[in-house]
């Protein structure tokens, strides 16, 4: 098992206990140092992890990994974040958490953009300019949020 791997194992219940999902965690040289990334997101569903949680997600992860053997060995730079506002969208669950935002699609036909209103199963509806359109899951190649200024 990978050191990434067994410090996710290590840290899901640290992540849950902050009340939010464990998306992600990354080890990567940093000069002498290594690059502990952790992303963390809510479970599922609409909205947005606040800045409050974040903070005590991050205070819990390390003081987890101060008394943890599953911590990088060596000096190692410790950074929590969220997925971001332009995520990927891979997962049945990302796709609900992006419902509400202006998401890109890559399908066989063609780019579709428009606003993700809901996630029904595998069925996806969207709405662009008054336009509805139900897209299945199946037929989406990539596809990520977009950035509305």
């Amino acid at each position: 098992m990978k050191d990434a791997d067994k410090l996710n194992d290590a840290l899901v219940s640290v992540v849950a206990g902050a009340g939010l999902y464990l998306e992600q965690v990354e080890l990567k040289p940093a000069g002498k140092r290594t690059l502990l990334r952790v992303t963390v997101d809510l479970e599922d569903g609409p909205g947005g992890v606040g800045s409050d949680q974040l903070a005590d997600v991050s205070r819990k992860i390390s003081a987890f990994l101060d008394e943890s053997p599953a911590a990088p060995s060596g000096q190692y730079v410790l950074e929590v974040s969220t997925p971001g506002a332009t995520r990927t969208l891979t997962e049945p669950r990302h796709f609900r958490r992006a419902q509400g935002r202006k998401v890109v699609l890559a399908t066989a036909g063609g780019d579709i953009t428009g606003r993700l209103d809901s996630v029904e199963g595998d069925t996806l509806s969207l709405s662009n300019g008054g336009q509805a359109r139900e897209i299945s899951l199946s037929d989406v190649l990539s596809a990520r949020m977009d950035v509305e200024l």
